[in-house]
């Protein structure tokens, strides 16, 4: 039997790189192609080339008149980057992957789990709303003439590079440094972490299989955490307990909408998620990376260099800001 052949657009970023690999462990003729500027390593079998998607006479170029068993575009986040992967890859892959986000599904939820019919609807946050566009026209495209698209959900998916909360490794330096960090709402809303090594073993195997097409699917861990608990595990690979301010979604949006939509649109509600029909599919998928070893192998990742350990001195300031507002008296605590 022949290796299935696989184009990743992409492939070298914090979700994609741990599909990158194990696609290659399994066997996938794998291609990506991408501007060659990743930070991370091509894996040994894996064969590169440099073509900018947001520019499509390169991607002909590059291509010439290959074929391919599955496309997956993991940087189109528009309508139109859509359109024009419809353009460049209709009638020469036997699959379409889009990777959308699970952001773009209804927020708040009206209910607990989310399964993939719940609906999509966010009207906070302009990223999940092009997402959602996106997705539309994939549907319309498969239900018209047939276009065999897959849609993936990932949640809040990481590696050993990112810190889950705004501002990334600021948080950890100001827990190390003993001052107040921002933890939004009252600490207790559930949140679902991914390491991406585990959204790649329920990935990989849809990879050519027809019975996605026309599907859509979420991967996500089983591992359910609430906002303060994330906190605290994050403290603790780094050897602090932090202290924790807690401060609502709707001031932090006040003091800067950047922040603030992405709490609104995203990490405000709670997300738990049903995998069954993942596992229809892919039966044996297991998430077996808890957070606290996440955790650890982050906070292992910025020691290991201190260059990585930069902080954004604009949010170090906003939260100096939002701690002084909303820190609780001596007395209260």
């Amino acid at each position: 039997m022949s290796p299935l052949k696989v184009l990743f657009i992409g492939g070298s970023g914090t979700i994609s790189s741990a599909s990158t690999r194990l696609a290659v462990e399994r066997g996938v003729e794998l291609t990506l192609l991408n501007r060659g500027t990743g930070r991370r390593e091509v894996p040994a079998g894996a064969e590169q080339l440099v073509a900018d998607i947001r520019e499509p006479s390169s991607v002909r170029e590059a291509l010439g008149g290959r074929e391919f068993d599955a496309v997956v575009d993991w940087v189109a986040f528009t309508p139109d980057h859509v359109r024009t992967d419809l353009e460049l890859f209709e009638g020469r892959t036997g699959q379409y992957v889009f990777i959308s986000s699970a952001s773009a599904y209804q927020t708040p939820p009206s209910r607990l789990p989310i399964r993939e019919s719940t609906p999509l609807r966010n009207p906070h946050w302009k990223y999940s709303q092009n997402k959602i566009a996106c997705e539309e026209l994939l549907v319309a495209a498969y239900r018209e003439r047939g276009f065999p698209a897959t849609i993936i959900r990932p949640s809040h998916t990481y590696d050993r590079t990112s810190v889950p909360f705004n501002g990334g490794w600021t948080v950890v330096e100001r827990m190390r440094q003993g001052k107040e960090i921002v933890v939004h709402g009252d600490g207790t809303s559930l949140w679902t972490l991914t390491h991406h090594e585990d959204f790649a073993r329920g990935f990989v195997p849809l990879l050519g299989n027809s019975r996605t097409f026309g599907e859509a699917f979420h991967i996500t861990s089983d591992d359910v955490l609430t906002w303060d608990q994330i906190a605290h595990i994050l403290g603790r690979a780094a050897g602090v307990e932090p202290r924790i301010v807690h401060v609502t979604s709707d001031a932090i949006a006040a003091a800067d909408a950047d922040w603030g939509a992405s709490l609104l649109g995203d990490k405000t509600h709670s997300a738990v998620f049903d995998n069954s029909k993942l596992r229809s599919v892919v039966p044996d998928f297991v998430a077996r990376i808890p957070y606290e070893q996440g955790a650890r192998e982050t906070v292992a990742w910025y020691d290991a260099d201190p260059a990585r350990k930069t902080v954004d001195p604009r949010m170090d300031q906003l939260m100096d800001g939002l701690v002084e507002r909303f820190r609780l008296p001596a007395a209260a605590l």
